[in-house]
C-alpha cells in the first residue's frame, strides 16, 4: 500500500530523524537519492548539461548537493538562484565540484538536458512567485527533462490543489514518503512519474497516514472468495433499483457490474426488467417497491432513475447498506442520512458533489480532498468521489485515511461506466465488505478492468468495462 502524509507530519518526522544524524546528514541522504534518479534519467552523466532552479529553502539545498554529485561525475551543472537567499553549504559543494552559477538563465536552459526544480517543494503555497515565472516557463519550454525535487513547485503538498501557475515535471523524486499532492489531481498531473527515495523516515511516521492508495495485494485481501458451504445468500444478494423508460441501459449496466462483481444473486427492481432479463436471465426481477422485492444484503439505488425518485426513500428506510448514485443523490436529506442505522455509500461525480455541497463544480474539481471530506462529514456517509483520481472518505472525522484510487484512466469517461461501478460496489457491500473497503476495492477493479479492455489505445464502452471485470479480478487475485 502506498501511504502519504501531510507536511506537518513529515516535518515532525524529519526533526526526529535529524536529531539522530550528523548535521546535514538528512539532506545528504536526499541529495544522494536525487542524484541517482537523475543519473538514471540521463543515462549518460558525463557531458550532460544540468540546470538547477534553486529556491531559498531546503529544497534548493537538496538540488545543489545533488548537482554537486552530478558535477563530480562529469556533468556540466549550472545553478539559477531564484530565492532571497541560497543554501550556503549546497552552493559551496556545487562550486567545489566544478559547477557554477549561471549569468544568463535562458541561455543555459535552452541547452539543458535536465532541469532540477528546487524552487519551493512541500513548503510552497499559492503557485509560483512572479519573479520565478519566466525561468519556470523557459524550463518547461525547453527540450530538457524536468525533475521536481520532492514536489513540483507551485502545487499544494497537502491538498493536491494548484492555486496559481506551477512547473509541470516529467518526473518527481520525493523523499521518505509520498505527499498527498502527488496522488491527487490536479497536482498529480504536474508530478509526472513519481519515484520514492528512502531516507530513513519510515520509523518516525505515525502508523495511520493521511492518505493511502491500495495496490494489487491489498485489493486481493479484500475480495470475497466463496467457501465450500456458500450459497447465494452467503455470497451476497444485492438489490439494484435503477433505470427508467428513458434510461433502461443504466439498469443493464448496474446489474452487469453486480453480477461480475461476485454477487450470489441480483434482485432488480424497476421498469427495465425486460431489458435486464434479456441480457441476464439469472437476474431476479420485481416491479417494486424495493421493500417488497425480497431479501437482500445491500441496495444500489439511483442509476438512470430519471424522475422516478420516490423509491430512494424506500431503499434508505431499509436496515442494510445502501449505495446511492446518480439521480438518487438529488433528493438526499443530510440529517435523515445521518440517522440511518446501516451504512450509506454515496458515489457522486464532481458535478453531483458540487450540488450536494452547494458550491460551483470548479471548486470540487480544484479541491477534491477537502470536498470528499466535507461530504462525508456533512452527510454522515462514506463518500466515493468519482473523477480522474477517485477518492473514498469515511464519516469518521479523519480517523481513517482517505483512499485514492491509482487505477483510474481517462477512458472511463464514457456513458454508463459509473453504473457499472455502482453495481460492482453493491456486490462487494452485499458480500460483507464495509463501505470504505467496498468502494476502494471496486474503484480499483473498475479502473483495472478499463485498462484490460483498452486495445491499442482504442475507445471502450461501459459494457466492455463490465466484461473485463473477470480478467481484472483474476489479475488481482494472482498476487494474493
Amino acid at each position: 500500500m502506498r501511504t502519504a502524509y501531510s507536511v506537518e507530519t513529515v516535518r515532525a518526522a524529519e526533526a526526529e530523524l535529524m536529531a539522530r544524524l550528523p548535521q546535514g546528514g538528512l539532506m545528504q541522504r536526499a541529495a544522494a537519492g536525487l542524484a541517482a534518479a537523475c543519473a538514471d534519467l540521463l543515462g549518460r552523466v558525463y557531458g550532460a548539461r544540468v540546470v538547477l532552479l534553486v529556491g531559498s529553502g531546503d529544497n534548493g539545498g537538496d538540488a545543489l548537493y545533488a548537482g554537486a554529485r552530478l558535477a563530480r561525475r562529469g556533468a556540466g551543472v549550472s545553478a539559477l538562484p531564484l530565492g532571497a537567499r541560497i543554501h550556503e553549504g549546497g552552493l559551496a559543494a556545487l562550486l567545489g565540484a566544478g559547477g557554477r552559477v549561471a549569468d544568463d538563465p535562458f541561455e543555459v536552459l535552452a541547452a539543458a538536458d535536465l532541469v532540477l526544480d528546487g524552487i519551493t517543494g512541500i513548503g510552497g503555497h499559492g503557485g509560483l512567485r512572479p519573479d520565478a515565472l519566466p525561468v519556470a516557463r523557459a524550463a518547461r519550454g525547453s527540450d530538457a527533462v524536468v525533475v521536481a525535487v520532492d514536489l513540483p513547485s507551485g502545487v499544494e503538498a497537502d491538498t493536491g490543489e494548484v492555486r496559481g501557475e506551477a512547473l509541470r515535471a516529467d518526473a518527481t523524486v520525493t523523499f521518505g514518503t509520498y505527499k498527498p499532492g502527488l496522488l491527487i489531481d490536479p497536482a498529480k498531473e504536474y508530478a509526472g512519474t513519481v519515484r520514492l527515495v528512502g531516507i530513513g523516515l519510515e520509523p518516525h511516521l505515525p502508523s495511520v497516514p493521511d492518505l493511502e492508495a491500495l495496490q494489487h495485494a491489498d485489493v486481493a485481501r479484500l475480495l470475497p472468495v466463496p467457501a465450500a458451504e456458500s450459497d447465494k445468500y452467503r455470497r451476497g444478494v444485492v438489490g439494484v433499483v435503477a433505470g427508467s423508460a428513458r434510461y433502461p441501459g443504466a439498469a443493464v449496466l448496474a446489474v452487469a457490474g453486480a453480477l461480475r462483481g461476485g454477487a450470489g444473486a441480483v434482485r432488480y427492481v424497476g421498469p427495465a426488467a425486460e431489458a435486464v432479463i434479456a441480457r441476464f436471465p439469472e437476474a431476479l426481477v420485481h416491479s417494486g417497491p424495493p421493500s417488497k422485492a425480497g431479501r437482500v444484503q445491500a441496495w444500489v439505488v439511483g442509476p438512470g432513475l430519471g424522475d422516478g425518485l420516490d423509491v430512494v426513500q424506500d431503499v434508505l428506510d431499509s436496515d442494510v447498506p445502501v449505495l446511492v448514485d446518480a439521480d438518487g443523490l438529488r433528493p438526499l436529506d443530510a440529517s435523515a442520512l445521518r440517522d440511518r442505522g446501516a451504512p450509506t455509500l454515496l458515489t457522486p461525480h464532481a458535478g453531483e458533489a458540487a450540488a450536494l455541497l452547494g458550491v460551483p463544480r470548479e471548486e470540487v474539481e480544484s479541491a477534491r480532498l477537502a470536498s470528499v471530506r466535507e461530504l462525508a462529514s456533512r452527510f454522515g456517509a462514506t463518500v466515493l468521489l468519482k473523477g480522474s483520481t477517485t477518492l473514498v472518505a469515511a464519516p469518521d472525522g479523519g480517523r481513517c485515511p482517505v483512499r485514492v484510487n491509482p487505477m483510474g484512466t481517462p477512458w472511463l469517461a464514457t456513458a454508463g461506466s459509473g453504473d457499472v461501478l455502482s453495481g460492482l460496489t453493491g456486490a462487494l457491500l452485499s458480500a460483507g465488505l464495509d463501505a470504505r473497503d467496498a468502494g476502494s476495492a471496486a474503484a480499483y477493479l473498475h479502473g483495472l478492468a478499463a485498462r484490460h479492455a483498452i486495445t491499442e489505445g482504442a475507445p471502450i464502452t461501459a459494457y466492455e468495462v463490465a466484461g473485463a471485470l473477470r480478467s481484472a479480478w483474476r489479475d488481482v487475485q494472482a498476487t494474493g
